[in-house]
Order: C-alpha cells, then sequence, then structure tokens
C-alpha cells in the first residue's frame, strides 16, 4: 500500500472543493462560515442546518451527529472509507495526483538495519 502525504493533501483541497464535490447546498451562510443539513449518511438531525463548515479555517462540525474535522475526514464520514482509501478516493474525484510520501518516511529504520545486516558476522570462539 502506498504512502500517502496526508499533510501535503490536506494543503492542496479544500473544504469548498470537498463541499462542491458533495453536491452540499448550504441553507445559510456567513461570511467564510456555511449551515445547512448534514450530508454524513445516518446523520438524523430535525435540524435544517445541523452542519457547520468554516471555509478560511478548513473544519467542519455537524451538531447533531459530532461529527468534525478536515475536509479528508469529512470525505472519509461521507464516503464511510478508512482515511488511506478516502484519500485515493478524494484524489480520483479532484482529479489530483495523490501525494506520495518518500521512501525514507515509510521506512526510516529501513537504511540502518541493511547496514547492521550487511555486516560480516563476528567470530568470537
Amino acid at each position: 500500500m502506498p504512502g500517502i502525504d496526508y499533510r501535503q493533501l490536506r494543503r492542496q483541497i479544500t473544504m469548498s472543493r470537498v463541499l462542491d464535490l458533495l453536491g452540499f447546498q448550504p441553507t445559510w451562510q456567513h461570511g467564510p462560515q456555511l449551515r445547512g443539513p448534514c450530508p454524513i449518511p445516518g446523520c438524523h438531525s430535525t435540524s435544517p442546518r445541523p452542519f457547520s463548515a468554516h471555509l478560511t479555517r478548513q473544519i467542519y462540525h455537524c451538531f447533531a451527529c459530532r461529527s468534525h474535522g478536515n475536509p479528508l475526514d469529512l470525505w472519509a464520514a461521507v464516503r464511510s472509507l478508512p482515511l488511506h482509501a478516502a484519500a485515493l478516493d478524494l484524489c480520483q474525484a479532484a482529479h489530483l495526483v495523490s501525494p506520495r510520501l518518500p521512501a525514507s518516511h515509510l521506512f526510516p529504520s529501513l537504511d540502518q538495519s541493511c547496514r547492521v545486516a550487511s555486516r560480516a558476522p563476528s567470530r568470537n570462539r
């Protein structure tokens, strides 16, 4: 499973873009803050606007189901996917190349273990 640079992906994708991809229609807007129905499946709110998204701060919160987080968290919650699968799915939906971690981030101890393993065994008699 390839490593995804989640920090870089969160910088590339905005809350506004995720809400557009989800087809979210706000019922109220004041500056960068939007309110409306919660897009997360299974949220059973009786209020017409329990969901709040702040476009500048790149966060969301649903006061009914208590879900909250960043744009990637929202995508994962709406699609009912684990974070890795949600990141790949979001990149595909947004037509982005998923940012990958360098190999050194995936296996930081690999260089050290290879050096240790390549040494000749000691001859203690």
